[in-house]
């Protein structure tokens, strides 16, 4: 039986190393996506503030991608419960959305913005994170800075670039 050369094992250390940092290599990317979407709100005074609490439902659609599980084109339906309150301190507004594809995986998002408005005519800028979600989209995170503009007829339109990452 022969023995291992030096150059065999080297090039078996080499060929694992490189194995192993394949396996745990991350997957990541970058989208722009566009969303219309329709809400139904209700408003009350309470406490000194503004609440303002509802639901939007709407469509988004991809329009640049790296790549990855966000395939250029692909649009999902977005649905989302809002929550804001307004006080003189500013705007503190969060909303849980849930985008879904044709094939029925969601990706799971949080809206958080803490200026501009809810009013037609008014919007803002805004963060939304990337939570996970099923199917293709488990397990991944990520940041998309926004803007979001408020039509009349209760209409609303959000642009995003997105920055996601599968660890």
């Amino acid at each position: 039986m022969a023995m291992p050369t030096v150059r065999n094992l080297l090039i078996a250390a080499l060929l694992a190393v490189c194995a192993a940092q394949t396996a745990f290599a991350e997957e990541s990317g970058t989208y722009e996506l566009i969303a219309t979407e329709v809400r139904d709100y209700t408003t009350l005074e309470h406490a000194g503030r503004t609440i303002t609490g509802g639901s939007l439902e709407g469509t988004a659609s991809v329009v640049a991608t790296s790549g990855g599980p966000f395939a250029d084109g692909a649009d999902y339906r977005v649905t989302c419960v809002v929550y804001v309150k307004k006080s003189d301190a500013g705007l503190d507004l969060e909303a849980p959305c849930t985008m879904t594809d044709g094939a029925g995986d969601a990706l799971y998002v949080l809206a958080e913005r803490r200026a501009g408005t809810v009013d037609a005519g008014g919007g803002g800028a805004g963060i939304h994170r990337i939570l996970g979600g099923t199917g293709k989209f488990s397990g991944i995170v990520g940041r998309c800075p926004y803007t979001t503009s408020y039509l009349p007829d209760k209409w609303i339109v959000t642009r995003a670039t997105c920055t996601w990452r599968r660890p």
